[in-house]
């Protein structure tokens, strides 16, 4: 019992103190110097620009220990040859240290595939947002004498007729035929009139 009150007196209070405060602080720059090494903190370089290139290319010519390449997104762009860098993140001038991940959008020769939406029924302008919307390109309209002006009564892809839900590339080109007011058509005319 002697020992226990002599642990809890005042002196020998302050020696456990401060022997725990020095063990405490010898651990915490010890933690700090292993931290900075193994972060390597400090030695940054600057992001280079990968936009542009052509990511084969790319990943052939760096070294594994300058950074790792992780491509996350393949976007088709008919403008860009496919294989093209589109986007990268971290992006180029940013400060980051060598080995580090960079993810990288790049072009691709597919376009996907999109569901052709349902446009009969819809009025010609909502047709068009709806196709734009979905990547499609409005090819022409048909005319056709309709009670319902501006409205569109068929879908057509290369000259068929095409069932919503049916799976087609991005890109591709639609014709609509498309309800004209029956008076408003010149006298004489063909049922069917072709408007690009």
């Amino acid at each position: 019992m002697g020992k226990i009150r002599d642990f809890f007196k005042p002196q020998r209070m302050g020696f456990h103190l401060v022997l725990a405060i020095i063990i405490s602080m010898v651990i915490a720059v010890v933690c700090l110097i292993i931290l900075k090494s193994y972060t390597r903190h400090g030695r940054e370089v600057d992001m280079p620009n990968f936009v542009g290139q052509n990511s084969v290319a790319l990943i052939d010519t760096l070294l594994p220990s300058d950074y790792i390449i992780v491509i996350t997104d393949e976007v088709y762009d008919k403008t860009m040859e496919p294989g093209t860098i589109i986007k990268q993140n971290p992006e180029a001038g940013e400060k980051v240290k060598k080995g580090r991940k960079v993810y990288l959008t790049v072009a691709t020769s597919e376009p996907p595939t999109v569901i052709m939406p349902e446009l009969r029924d819809v009025s010609l302008r909502q047709a068009e947002i709806m196709l734009n919307a979905l990547g499609l390109e409005l090819e022409g309209t048909i005319l056709k004498p309709s009670p319902y002006e501006n409205a569109v009564l068929e879908q057509l892809h290369n000259g068929r007729a095409i069932a919503a839900g049916t799976k087609i590339k991005m890109g591709d080109k639609i014709t609509l035929v498309v309800g004209r007011d029956i008076s408003e058509l010149p006298v004489g005319a063909d049922s069917t009139l072709i408007e690009n």
